[in-house]
């Protein structure tokens, strides 16, 4: 479970709803017409604007945004170096036992290659395309998040037009103006917190992810092929380097 993303659900929630209470009763703020207008007529849209298996795929993403958990890549470097004095001392078939273990599938999928014997450029080739469909989907992912967030406010000023319009039409009993209005209102408050509390946050969280987990694969890529080119260890090492930030760089120690 990423803490961070449960620290601000709950945060952002609770200073809304702690703002609605001080002020009254929770149950003002809620109106089922408004809600289906808002909720349904976002969706709604969104289905017209993608495709069904899209909309339905980006379930599966949304898991990214509470659920992640990234292999370090520093931990990954030092697999890669092991991997590569391995090969040096034994040859490329006595890593095949590690591969077993390790937990990263694209890195095993990699290496079982490599250990297949084949051919360097096709390995390049079916890892750099695996990359490309990993982030070509989280990039959807994202986008369809940010049109969620882009349609539910004009779907609350919709809901919120219509609820003005009936209340122009009650304008002969004063009485009813205010609740009439209320509730035009109301529209855009929940168009207003779907996007700027659900959807942009997750679209965020999305790209976010999105680019830690592209940088790891091409870390492995870049690994991979340095083993297969008989790249000497601590050269890799200090290659693979680049893709930590400063602070984690290990300083090669002068032997």
């Amino acid at each position: 479970m990423d803490l961070a993303t449960v620290i601000g659900i709950f945060s952002a929630f609770g200073l809304v709803f702690f703002g609605i209470m001080s002020g009254g009763s929770l149950l003002i703020f809620w109106d089922a017409a408004s809600a289906a207008i808002v909720v349904g007529g976002t969706f709604g849209v969104t289905l017209i604007n993608y495709p069904l298996a899209d909309v339905f795929g980006v379930l599966k993403v949304v898991k990214h945004v509470f659920l992640f958990r990234l292999q370090s890549a520093k931990e990954l470097i030092e697999t890669l170096v092991d991997m590569a004095n391995k090969t040096r001392t034994g040859g490329i078939l006595s890593i095949e036992p590690m591969i077993k273990d390790l937990s990263d599938s694209f890195l095993a999928k990699g290496m079982q290659m490599l250990v297949d014997g084949i051919d360097v450029s096709a390995i390049k080739g079916v890892l750099e395309k695996e990359v490309d469909y990993v982030e070509d989907r989280h990039k959807l992912g994202a986008e369809v998040f940010t049109t969620l967030a882009t349609f539910a406010p004009a779907l609350g000023m919709i809901g919120t037009l219509i609820g003005l319009v009936q209340m122009l039409q009650k304008l002969d009993d004063p009485s009813k103006i205010g609740p009439a209005m209320a509730v035009a209102l109301i529209t855009t408050f929940y168009g207003a917190l779907l996007a700027n509390l659900i959807f942009l946050p997750m679209a965020g969280k999305l790209k976010k992810r999105n680019k830690e987990e592209i940088l790891v694969k091409e870390l492995i890529v870049e690994g991979i092929l340095s083993i297969a080119g008989g790249e000497n260890p601590r050269i890799m090492e200090q290659k693979l380097q680049v893709f930590l930030s400063p602070s984690n760089r290990t300083v090669a120690k002068d032997e």
